[in-house]
């Protein structure tokens, strides 16, 4: 598993000309404002205030990059669909999301985060979509898992995937996580360690 043993704070971006160089291989982290994910960040970086956790919703408005273990980087997308915002700052967050996700050429994985306690979500179902008809490389993350019962989780996580498959052939490779369990840690930094030897390896025969 990745030990990490360093973080660093990279740059806060507004428009894709202001992000880092792609030189390193990127995962990003995205989801619905309040699913989790400044606290899934801290939780698997092992910092307590890597990414600003917040009770109010719709904190993040930036990209935030980090580079980590100088190897590489971690983005921390804007949630998209809080609606206590305007309508124009809604806009510019989505245009920013799409704008960085069609963009970035060393983007290995998007990490979705899902609420597991909730069916699926509009605004989830319409950003899956769109991140499957421009093939971006995902995976979800289901969050809170530690908020409900074991039986009621794997229900719960059941019934999205049958939902899923009313737009998708196959299911779409999936972790559980809590912050406070630290349910998924190993399992998300395992992930990552593999995409890095496979860059490793393209890089190395390109």
């Amino acid at each position: 598993m990745i030990n990490i043993q360093s973080t660093s704070f990279i740059s806060s971006s507004t428009k894709t000309d202001q992000l880092p160089e792609p030189n390193f291989p990127e995962y990003a982290f995205a989801g619905r404002s309040n699913v989790g994910k400044s606290s899934l960040i801290n939780m698997l970086t092992n910092r307590k205030r890597l990414a600003k956790t917040s009770s109010f919703p719709g904190k993040t408005r930036l990209i935030n990059h980090f580079l980590i273990n100088n190897k590489w980087y971690l983005a921390d997308l804007p949630g998209y669909g809080y609606a206590e915002i305007s309508k124009k700052e809604r806009k510019r967050i989505q245009k920013l999301i799409y704008d960085y996700l069609s963009s970035r050429e060393n983007l290995l994985c998007l990490f979705v985060l899902i609420d597991s306690r909730l069916p699926i979500q509009k605004n989830d179902r319409n950003f899956l979509k769109y991140i499957g008809e421009n093939q971006i490389p995902f995976c979800l993350i289901f969050t809170k898992t530690d908020k409900l019962s074991f039986k009621k989780c794997e229900r719960n996580i059941s019934l999205y995937q049958k939902t899923l498959l009313e737009d998708w052939e196959v299911i779409p490779t999936f972790f559980k996580s809590s912050s406070n369990s630290r349910e998924g840690k190993i399992k998300i930094l395992k992930y990552i360690e593999t995409l890095n030897e496979q860059w490793k390896t393209k890089i190395g025969n390109s």
